[in-house]
This record gives structure tokens, C-alpha cells and sequence, in this order.
């Protein structure tokens, strides 16, 4: 019973990720963005960027330097913004004004996570 289910379902969520396909690449061309190409700046830029800060609080608790760590992080988290920004076009001014907004955000955010007050642990 599930599987005849399953199988009647599947033709159509297959229609449904070639339209979804199809869309992406569409609008990919309409802004001159490779989706292929922003999607893997996507994926190893939120990688970096954890490592990045995951470094960066091991620095804050052995009280060596950050600076450098939170440029890194910052680079690796804007990258695949930075690739939207230059290399498309007719981009709408929302895409840009959101893009600023998470920036400022997650600044904040990051900035408020890093520089609160751990209580110690009772062990």
C-alpha cells in the first residue's frame, strides 16, 4: 500500500524539481549568476566561516589575539554576497537591502555571542 503511494507520488515531485530546476536557472541567467557556482561559494563559505569562529573562540578563552580570525570570518561569510553584488545584474534593491540588514544582524548577533559572560560549569 505505501509503496504503490510512493510510487504514484514520485512522477510528481520529479515534475516538480524540474520546475524548480528549470526556475533556477532561469533566473540565474535573467541576473547573470551562476546558481551552480553561488551555491558552492554558499556552502564553503558557511563552512569556513564556523571553523573561523570556532577558532576564534578558542583564541577568546587562551586570551590570544582575534583580529585576525574575525577578518577571516567575516570574509568567508560575505563571499557568496560579494559574488551576488559583482557579478549580477538587474538585481532587485530588496536582494541588496537584505543582504545589509543580515550583515549589520549577524554582526550584532556574533558580536553579542562572543563577548557575553560564560558562567562557570559546576562539575
Amino acid at each position: 500500500m505505501v509503496i504503490t503511494a510512493l510510487f504514484a507520488i514520485l512522477p510528481m515531485m520529479m515534475e516538480y524539481l524540474t520546475m524548480l530546476k528549470d526556475w533556477v536557472i532561469e533566473l540565474g541567467e535573467k541576473h547573470s549568476v551562476d546558481p551552480l557556482v553561488l551555491g558552492s561559494l554558499y556552502l564553503v563559505s558557511k563552512l569556513s566561516f564556523f571553523t573561523f569562529i570556532g577558532f576564534l573562540l578558542k583564541n577568546l578563552k587562551d586570551k590570544k589575539p582575534i583580529l585576525t580570525l574575525i577578518l577571516f570570518a567575516a570574509a568567508s561569510f560575505s563571499l557568496p554576497y560579494m559574488y551576488l553584488i559583482i557579478a549580477g545584474r538587474n538585481i532587485p534593491f530588496w536582494v541588496y537591502l537584505f543582504i545589509v540588514v543580515m550583515f549589520f544582524y549577524g554582526g550584532f548577533t556574533i558580536y553579542k555571542k562572543v563577548t557575553e559572560k560564560v558562567p562557570p560549569a559546576n562539575v
